[in-house]
Order: C-alpha cells, then sequence, then structure tokens
C-alpha cells in the first residue's frame, strides 16, 4: 500500500485505517491488542478513534477505546512512533450526557476533551484532532434534511477553530479534521482558517458506502477543490455489505446473533436497520457474488478505488475479519460491474444515507 497525504497537512498515512468502535465493547483488550498488532504488521499504520467510543455509546464504555489504545502504546512504546494517531472530540450531546454538561460544544469543551484524550491515549500529542459531529444542527446520521427551526449553535466555527488552533499551537495537536460534515461546514472551516491564519483542516471523515454515496452529490466536489481528503467511514455498512444478514436479516431467530446491528437495538434503529437498506445490500451482494466475488471484496474495493477516498476506515472484531478486508486491497471492479452498481444506486439511491 503506497502512502497517500492527508489534505495539504505533512501527515501521509496507510490507505487504509483501523477504526477501532469496537474496542471495549464486542472486542475486550486482549484481542484488541492482538488486532493492533496484526494491523501494523500488514501495514497499516493509521488509527481512527473517539473520545465516545465503544459503541454502541454507553456512560459506562465511554473512553474505553482510547484507554485500550493508551494500554497498547505502554506495552510497546515503539509503535506510538509508528502510527499516525486519530481522535475525535465530540459534538453536542445528543442525549448522551455523560459526554459534557449542557447542549452545546464550547471552545473549552474541546480543549478539556482534548487533555482527556492525550491521558487516556498515553501519548503527547494526536496526530489529527477530529470534531466528531458539528456543533450546528446538520442532518447527519441517517437524517435527510436540514431543519432551520432546530437550530441550537452556541459556538461559532471561528471559536470552534480558534480553540482547534490553540492546541495546534501548544503542541498538543498536529493537525486537524471534521466528521459527519456539510459542504457549508468545510467551506466555512477553511474560509475562517484561511482569512484568520488558524488551523486549517486536513481532513473529513464522513460515511461512504455503496449504501449512503451522498457524498457524490456535491460534497466530494467541495473537498476536491479545497484540498481536503476523505476518510470513509462504514465501508461495510455495519456489516450489512458482508452478506451476514442476508438470509436471516437484522432481528429476529435467525440473525446472527454476535453481529452489530442484530446485537444492538440502539444500532438497529438507527440507518442500517431500516428495511430498504437491508433490501438494498442483498441486491449489491447478490451482484458481487454473480461477478466471482465475495460481498466483502466488491464492497471494499468501491470504497478502496474511488478517487474521492484518501484512506477508508474499516471496523473489525477478529483477526480473520481484519485479514479479508486487508486481503482485499487489490481487487479491480470492472467497468461493467460499476455500471451495474450505478444502475441500482440509480433506482435505489442511498437507503442509508
Amino acid at each position: 500500500m503506497t502512502p497517500v497525504r492527508l489534505g495539504r497537512s505533512d501527515l501521509h498515512v496507510s490507505p487504509i485505517c483501523l477504526g477501532t468502535m469496537t474496542f471495549g465493547e464486542q472486542v475486550d483488550e486482549a484481542r484488541a491488542h492482538a488486532i493492533l498488532d496484526r494491523a501494523l504488521e500488514r501495514g497499516v499504520d493509521f488509527l481512527d478513534t473517539a473520545e465516545m467510543y465503544a459503541v454502541p455509546a454507553r456512560a459506562e464504555t465511554c473512553g474505553a477505546t482510547e484507554t485500550i489504545i493508551g494500554n497498547w502504546f505502554r506495552r510497546n512504546p515503539s509503535a506510538r512512533a509508528r502510527v499516525t494517531l486519530a481522535t475525535k472530540v465530540a459534538g453536542p450531546s445528543r442525549g448522551m450526557p455523560w459526554i459534557r454538561a449542557g447542549a452545546g460544544m464550547t471552545a473549552q469543551d474541546i480543549v478539556d476533551s482534548c487533555e482527556g484524550s492525550l491521558r487516556r491515549l498515553n501519548t503527547d500529542v494526536i496526530d489529527l484532532y477530529q470534531i466528531h459531529w458539528p456543533e450546528r444542527t446538520v442532518p447527519a446520521f441517517g437524517s435527510l434534511y436540514y431543519d432551520p427551526s432546530k437550530e441550537r449553535s452556541q459556538t461559532s466555527i471561528h471559536e470552534q477553530l480558534q480553540a482547534l488552533d490553540g492546541l495546534v499551537r501548544a503542541g498538543k495537536v498536529r493537525h486537524i479534521g471534521l466528521s459527519n460534515e456539510t459542504p457549508y461546514g468545510v467551506h466555512e472551516f477553511v474560509r475562517l482558517a484561511e482569512a484568520h491564519g488558524l488551523a486549517r483542516i486536513a481532513t473529513v471523515q464522513n460515511v461512504y458506502c455503496l449504501l449512503s454515496r451522498a457524498l457524490e452529490n456535491g460534497l466530494d466536489e467541495t473537498m476536491h477543490r479545497l484540498g481536503v481528503s476523505l476518510l470513509a467511514y462504514s465501508p461495510l455498512a455495519f456489516g450489512l455489505l458482508t452478506g451476514k444478514y442476508d438470509a436471516g436479516g437484522v432481528s429476529g431467530p435467525d440473525a446472527p446473533a454476535e453481529a452489530r446491528i442484530a446485537k444492538f437495538e440502539s444500532v438497529r434503529k438507527q440507518r442500517w436497520g431500516r428495511p430498504e437498506a437491508v433490501a438494498a445490500a442483498r441486491r449489491y451482494n447478490q451482484l458481487a457474488r454473480e461477478h466471482g466475488l465475495t460481498p466483502t471484496q466488491m464492497a471494499l474495493a468501491f470504497c478502496y478505488t474511488k478517487w474521492q477516498v484518501a484512506s477508508t476506515i474499516i471496523g473489525v472484531t477478529s483477526l480473520a475479519q481484519l485479514d479479508e478486508n486487508l486481503d482485499a486491497w487489490g481487487t479491480r471492479l470492472a467497468p461493467e460491474l460499476l455500471a451495474q452498481i450505478d444502475q441500482i444506486r440509480w433506482e435505489i439511491t442511498d437507503p442509508a444515507a
């Protein structure tokens, strides 16, 4: 894997990133450390986490994932220097009062959250520090429409950027990014950074997969023209695009018991549990099989080879899943297969947008 540059930063990372949100919930510390070891052995030098992880989010596991990674660094002192470490400050609490008091996200919240992540991660600096979701009220995590009547923003983008810039100047953060953002948000963060000499965002981490391609309807142009890189998350749509739910669905006695959507009702109520998303996944998975590929190979190759994507974030619960995801690197999709993929999207658009 040839390293890729993130935005206009000096960060060069593997085009596959190991996402870690399962660590501390589905994956215990010993297995998490084994996954981290294997990923590094196989050339993955980019890790992504967040202060609110593990997922599904609970008060009892908030911060657990960062702690597990920090313990891995403590056990393997040389590993920290070998990886690019990304984490995220949670946006407004969204019904998770254990993250922070109040409904907004202040500049002080950003600073305090960074300090907490540094302690849990057992590191002096975070390579890429991202805002997990906007402080503004925006359509995200499956909602489709912006509703200005619900706007409750308390901290301007300029104030947020000043707080992030202060962390960069203090040497606690190297570069900054966003997540679950809109074209407006990306433009505004870049505009204000350039106007006021503040830290410039390098990346945006947004959902991107066969079931959720809304990014291609404008955000991709924004990021391309502004020199901001995409970190694509959920390339396998929480497992829908592996084929594991094709026979038994996401609930009921025939659903795979230990798989995320089936196991956690809170996840099932989100976009990935929609009947339309499950039905669409079955169509894509069958198309993969018709072309001699596994569903996982096709879904990952779609992300791995798209010009929009700098690095694809994979999340796994076992070494076998990790190896399968990494082995899909190098798979190329024939033009006729890509045309059939686009035809399905034309018919069903983005059921997990």
